[in-house]
């Protein structure tokens, strides 16, 4: 119920208010895969520079949220964040990146390891989102 209600607020709000002002947090749009249709998704996204990195974590369920898909398809993607639109390119992160913006998640939200334990051996995809223009 959380997320569909944080959707409809960002949306409203043009993504000046996401995750009920707790957490930092945007608005990522994404180009579906399949259906070649924009799809907005609030998440958790801690600046990092001049970008952000988001955790691909679906609270912890099965399989990878269909964002994170989304973005491994088309890396383009839009973020709003502060009532502001940001064109951004996703880059999956790996190795010693991952484990950096990881542990910088970690302190803004400590959940992500509740969520890695609970998704059972499924990597939790981390990416980060980096302004293009």
């Amino acid at each position: 119920m959380l997320v569909p209600a944080d959707r409809i607020t960002a949306r409203l709000t043009g993504g000046r208010l996401v995750a009920l002002g707790l957490v930092p947090s945007l608005l990522l749009t994404t180009i579906g895969r399949r259906s070649g249709r924009p799809h907005h998704t609030p998440l958790l996204g801690v600046p990092d520079g001049a970008g952000w990195v988001v955790i691909g974590s679906n609270w912890g369920g099965p399989r990878q949220p269909a964002w994170a898909l989304n973005l491994l398809a088309q890396p383009e993607a839009t973020v709003t964040r502060g009532g502001q639109r940001f064109r951004v390119r996703a880059h999956r992160l790996a190795g010693a990146e991952r484990d950096r913006a990881w542990r910088l998640a970690l302190r803004h939200w400590p959940a992500y390891r509740t969520y890695a334990e609970r998704a059972e051996g499924r990597e939790l995809y981390v990416f980060r989102l980096q302004p293009t223009g």
